[in-house]
C-alpha cells in the first residue's frame, strides 16, 4: 500500500486540548508521526506535524482535520512532502549542530537582525529559536532587566570567521554572545572555576589593601599593567605585595566584611549548587578573602595566595608558597577535573584578566566576564552587558527552570 508524507501546519489562538484533538484524529487513521514541533508566542500557537499515512486514508484525514480546525477557530494548512525531499532532510539531522546564544539588557530587532545575517552568511539553517529569559514588563521595565535568545543551528560554518563577525557586532551593537558546538558535553557541564577579583567581587583586593597602606596609586598602576598582560603576573605580584609591608592584618577583615559582590553572583551560586555543580575559586588574589567567599557560598575548592604575617599581626611584604598565576590556574583546573573525574570538555572557566586566559583556553567553556580588551578578544565567549548569572544562559538554563 502506497504511503505519503504530509506536513500539517496549524496556527491560531492556543487553548488546552488543541493538540490532543488533532492527535486523536491522526491516531484513528494510524498516522505515523515523523516530526513535530510547537511554539507559543503570546498565546498564539504555531504547530507543525509531519505525518506519513496511507494514500487511501489521507483524503479523509485532511477532511476531518479541516473540520476540527474550523470548530476550534484555528487556521490549518497541508503540504505534501516528496520521498526524496524527506530523505534529504533526514540525512542532515544530527550533524554539525551549533547553539548561538545572544544576551543583553534588552534585545532589539536590529541586534537580532545583525546576528541572523551572520548566521545566514555562514550558510547555517535556524532549526529553532528559544527565549531563555522571562518576559519583560513594559509597565515595570526595571523587572527582568535581561534578555536572552538561543538559536539552534544546523550546518558547517567557518567558526573562526563567524566568531570574528559576532565579536565585531558584539562590540558595535552592545550585546553578548556564545557560539558552542551542540554536543553531549555542552549539556553535561560539571565543574566551574571562577577568578575572584573583578569577577566574583567588584574590586581588586590588593588595591583595597594598598589604599589603606597609603600606596594605592602605585599598586593600582602595577595591577592594571599586569591585567593587560604587559608584565609577568608573578613579577608584578611580588612588587605589589612588597608595598604592603607593615599593614595591620585587622584591615583585611574590614575589607572582607564589605566585599562588593558582583551582580548575579547570589543567583548563579544558588542555581549551580542546587544542580550539583562543583565550584572552585582560582584566584591570583588572597586566601583570606577567598575563604570568606567560600564560606558564604559553600564553594568546593579555593586556591589563592597567602600573605605572610609577622608575630605582631602585620604583613611582612612577602607571600607563602607558590604564586597562583595564569599557568597555575590552568593546572589547578585540570587537577580538580581529574579529582572529580570530570572530562575537561565538561569544565567552565570564568575570569576577566590576562592571567585568566590559560584556564579560559583550557576549559570546555571559557567565558570572559566584563574583561579587559585582550581577554575578550581571545575568549570565545564573553559577558559584558549583564551580571555573572548570564553564565546560566550559556549553559542552556531558562528562567522558568530556576524560578526567576
Amino acid at each position: 500500500m502506497n504511503k505519503e508524507q504530509i506536513l500539517v501546519s496549524i496556527t491560531g489562538q492556543d487553548r488546552p486540548g488543541l493538540t490532543a484533538s488533532v492527535m486523536r484524529i491522526l491516531a484513528q487513521h494510524n498516522a505515523q508521526i515523523l516530526d513535530i514541533g510547537q511554539a507559543d508566542i503570546h498565546s498564539t500557537l504555531s504547530l507543525g506535524i509531519l505525518i506519513r499515512i496511507d494514500e487511501q486514508h489521507s483524503g479523509q484525514v485532511l477532511k476531518e482535520l479541516l473540520f476540527k480546525a474550523t470548530a476550534l477557530g484555528v487556521n490549518i494548512g497541508f503540504s505534501p512532502i516528496a520521498d526524496d525531499e524527506y530523505e534529504g532532510w533526514v540525512a542532515l539531522q544530527g550533524k554539525n549542530r551549533y547553539i548561538l546564544t545572544i544576551i543583553g539588557r534588552s534585545l532589539s530587532a536590529a541586534q537580532i537582525e545583525a546576528a541572523t545575517e551572520v548566521i545566514a552568511s555562514q550558510g547555517l539553517n535556524i532549526d529553532s529559536i528559544k527565549r531563555l529569559t522571562g518576559r519583560q514588563s513594559i509597565k515595570n521595565p526595571e523587572r527582568n532587566v535581561r534578555a536572552c535568545i538561543e538559536f539552534s543551528l544546523r550546518g558547517t560554518p567557518d567558526r573562526t570567521a563567524m566568531q570574528a563577525q559576532l565579536m565585531k557586532l558584539s562590540a558595535e551593537m552592545g550585546f553578548d554572545f556564545s557560539l558552542q558546538r551542540d554536543d553531549m558535553y555542552r549539556r553535561m557541564r560539571r565543574l566551574i572555576c571562577f577568578d575572584m577579583d573583578s569577577t566574583l567581587i567588584q574590586t581588586e583586593c590588593i588595591d583595597e589593601l594598598a589604599i589603606r597602606a597609603g600606596v594605592g596609586d602605585q599598586v593600582k598602576a602595577i595591577t592594571e599593567r599586569a591585567m593587560r598582560g604587559e608584565i609577568d603576573f608573578k613579577e608584578s605580584f611580588t612588587e605589589r605585595v612588597a608595598l604592603l609591608k607593615g599593614l595591620d592584618v585587622s584591615v583585611m577583615q574590614e575589607i572582607a566584611d564589605s566585599l562588593p559582590i558582583t551582580e548575579g553572583v547570589d543567583r548563579l551560586m544558588t542555581v549551580l549548587k542546587r544542580c550539583g555543580y562543583k565550584i572552585a575559586i582560582l584566584s591570583g588574589g588572597f586566601t583570606f578573602f577567598g575563604e570568606s567567599l567560600q564560606r558564604k557560598y559553600g564553594i568546593d575548592y579555593m586556591y589563592a595566595n597567602e600573605l605572610e604575617i609577622d608575630d605582631n599581626g602585620r604583613l611582612t611584604g612577602r607571600y607563602l608558597g607558590e604564586v597562583v598565576d595564569g599557568h597555575r590556574k590552568a593546572e589547578l583546573l585540570k587537577l580538580i577535573a581529574q579529582v572529580e573525574k570530570v572530562n575537561l570538555a565538561q569544565t567552565i572557566a570564568v575570569g576577566d584578566g590576562a592571567n585568566d586566559l590559560p584556564m579560559i583556553s583550557e576549559a570546555g567553556l571559557g567565558i570572559a566576564f566584563h574583561a579587559k580588551p585582550r581577554v575578550k578578544a581571545t575568549a570565545k565567549q564573553s559577558i559584558s552587558t549583564i551580571g555573572l548569572d548570564g553564565v546560566l544562559y550559556f549553559l542552556g538554563f531558562k528562567d522558568s527552570y530556576i524560578g526567576s
